[in-house]
């Protein structure tokens, strides 16, 4: 497993999205307990983009290389979006004022849906997950399902952290607007040096 291929994931599961601010919400307003439960329910809804994604990848990828050029290519175009997706949102994060205890079937459901009707997540498996596999190797297709399981994994170590600092933190910081812009730059420009490095690696 590649340097790389741990720094990309991890860039893009760190950077806060619409899984990580349901995660904090969930912390934020009913407690850690609830921030881990959103947490494995986010994850669950990756599973769906890694079978998709992969049951097509194999056949994509074996009969083409230009085919995989072009997902290299949609993968600079993916981290440029994603930089400028962060760079240009505004104002802090928006907290539910119901603290009521909701079911825990009903939080993952929830984090599943979220990150079923997720469009980055596809893009990241049919972008970046044939970039860090030999399609040429016999066990290619075992390989991607291992890095899609780490993906996974991540996201849901990343997720509990997420909840564990918000429910931490609660109102005082995270409130504040002017954090989260800082936050967003930092991850708007590791972005971008991303995209640099896809373009001149060959």
């Amino acid at each position: 497993m590649s340097v790389e291929f741990l720094l990309t994931m991890l860039i893009v599961v760190i950077t806060p999205g619409t899984g990580v601010l349901y995660t904090m919400a969930a912390a934020l307003s009913r407690g850690m307990a609830a921030g881990v439960v959103a947490a494995v329910g986010c994850t669950l809804g990756i599973v769906p983009h890694m079978i998709a994604a992969i049951s097509g990848l194999a056949a994509l990828l074996s009969a083409s290389s230009v085919a995989f050029e072009v997902l290299r290519y949609l993968g600079v175009a993916y981290l440029l979006y994603m930089a400028w997706g962060v760079l240009r949102e505004r104002g802090g994060l928006k907290i539910e004022d119901d603290v009521e205890p909701q079911s825990p079937l009903r939080v993952i459901v929830h984090g599943i849906l979220i990150n079923i009707l997720n469009p980055k997540l596809t893009l990241f498996f049919f972008a970046f997950l044939p970039q860090f596999v030999d399609t040429n190797a016999p066990n290619a297709l075992l390989y991607m399902v291992e890095l899609s399981a780490v993906f996974m994994l991540a996201t849901f170590v990343v997720f509990v952290l997420y909840g564990k600092f918000a429910a931490i933190i609660r109102w005082r910081v995270i409130s504040k607007p002017q954090i989260l812009a800082w936050l967003r730059r930092v991850f708007g420009i590791a972005f971008i040096a991303l995209a640099a490095r896809l373009v001149f690696d060959n």
